[in-house]
């Protein structure tokens, strides 16, 4: 049986380009006109930048967050964030065809080897499936599909059958964390489970969305980040926040996390319960955000108008709108959707969020890491700079 590969087929980048540069303008949803000569050129600087990032880092040093000269901060293969500097240069290859990026990708990629038996937090997805999941969708290389067997069957480690999800982290003071950026890395599962590794990842996953859907998303479609479980009887001990602004308000990179991973969720399941959690999600999402689409780092936040942005959150949400404008069956607010994920886009491409001109090795500007512990505020984040170039892809 061949390996049948379930990432949404969005066509070739280099069509993409072509059509940004034939076209300046592209009518989008009931009658909306967006500029798409921004994206084009925005695609164009993002190949600069990466291309400037990996002349001065190792294929064992991955970009996480710039100092404040502009300099990418790096780390080893064991950082949750490993796994995006491989999987941007992956999907600039994909981009380019370029053999230099292929190279490259898979050198920083080979690094992460060791990554497939961690089984110390849930972050064993955006390390191994960012970079070697893309790997293997650009190349078809079964080496890279072994990978990402074994990393699925980590993971499914740390899923407790009570609790009905896998545990997020194992540090603090919680019994069973789990938050709402864990959405993102059930996709190792499914993506194992329906392409020839551990058919059990399956239901793993459909269980740790349905348990997030009903104790993360509250009523009017806001999200907490951690939710603390009793792992002995499954109850809910607490719900709170570890990198928002308060226990009761809204982080929006993880409000971010919910519209990409209910979203994906639908993809794997079919399932309209995740289809309607996503819709509730973004539709807070919207009602919310200022009127550029760029949220504040926590929805609440005290000092709004004069609080940081995140770029990181913005780019994460247009990847998640791009593709729940098309999982929608309703036309009209599946254009919605697909308006607001290109508008943001956008806005992303151009002053003050993308970092042309400034002194950053980045893509984005004005990401932000942990507000509250007072760190990476302010500066290009390797994921922000994912999650855009997946965008771009999608669109």
């Amino acid at each position: 049986m061949g390996i049948r590969f379930v990432w949404p087929r969005v066509g070739s980048w280099l069509v993409l380009l072509a059509a940004l540069f034939v076209s300046r303008e592209r009518a989008v949803g009931q009658g909306g006109l967006v500029r798409l000569d921004s994206l084009g050129h925005a695609a164009r600087f993002a190949e600069a930048q990466l291309a400037h990032s990996v002349s001065y880092l190792a294929a064992n040093q991955h970009a996480r967050s710039t100092l404040a000269g502009g300099a990418w901060r790096y780390v080893g293969a064991q950082d949750w964030t490993s796994g995006f500097f491989a999987g941007c240069q992956w999907l600039m290859y994909e981009r380019t065809q370029g053999e230099k990026w292929r190279l490259r990708a898979t050198q920083q990629t080979l690094d992460l080897a060791g990554q497939q038996n961690n089984t110390g937090d849930h972050d064993i997805g955006f390390r191994i499936f960012l970079s070697y999941g893309n790997a293997f969708r650009c190349t078809g290389d079964p080496a890279y599909r072994d990978v990402l067997w074994t990393a699925a069957q980590s993971l499914a480690t740390r899923f407790n059958p009570t609790v009905g999800c896998t545990r997020s982290w194992d540090f603090g003071a919680w019994q069973f964390p789990v938050i709402i950026d864990n959405l993102m890395n059930l996709e190792l599962l499914f993506w194992s489970a329906q392409n020839g590794g551990d058919p059990n990842g399956y239901a793993m996953a459909r269980s740790h969305a349905l348990r997030t859907l009903q104790e993360h998303v509250r009523p009017d479609g806001s999200t907490y980040h951690v939710v603390d479980f009793d792992p002995a009887t499954g109850a809910v001990l607490w719900k709170g926040t570890h990198q928002g602004y308060a226990d009761n308000s809204t982080w929006s990179r993880g409000q971010a996390w919910a519209i990409y991973g209910f979203t994906m969720t639908y993809r794997y399941t079919h399932e309209q319960v995740f289809l309607d959690g996503a819709c509730r999600v973004a539709e807070y999402w919207l009602k919310n955000v200022p009127p550029d689409g760029v949220p504040y780092w926590d929805f609440q936040a005290p000092g709004i108008p004069n609080e940081p942005r995140d770029t990181s959150a913005a780019a994460i949400a247009a990847a998640g709108l791009l593709e729940l404008g098309t999982a929608v069956n309703d036309p009209v607010l599946g254009s919605k959707y697909r308006q607001a994920g290109v508008a943001l886009l956008r806005t992303l491409s151009q002053a003050p969020y993308l970092a042309e001109g400034s002194n950053s090795d980045g893509i984005l500007l004005h990401g932000v890491g942990n507000k509250p512990a007072n760190s990476e505020v302010d500066v290009s984040l390797i994921y922000g700079d994912y999650y855009f170039l997946e965008a771009l892809r999608r669109l």
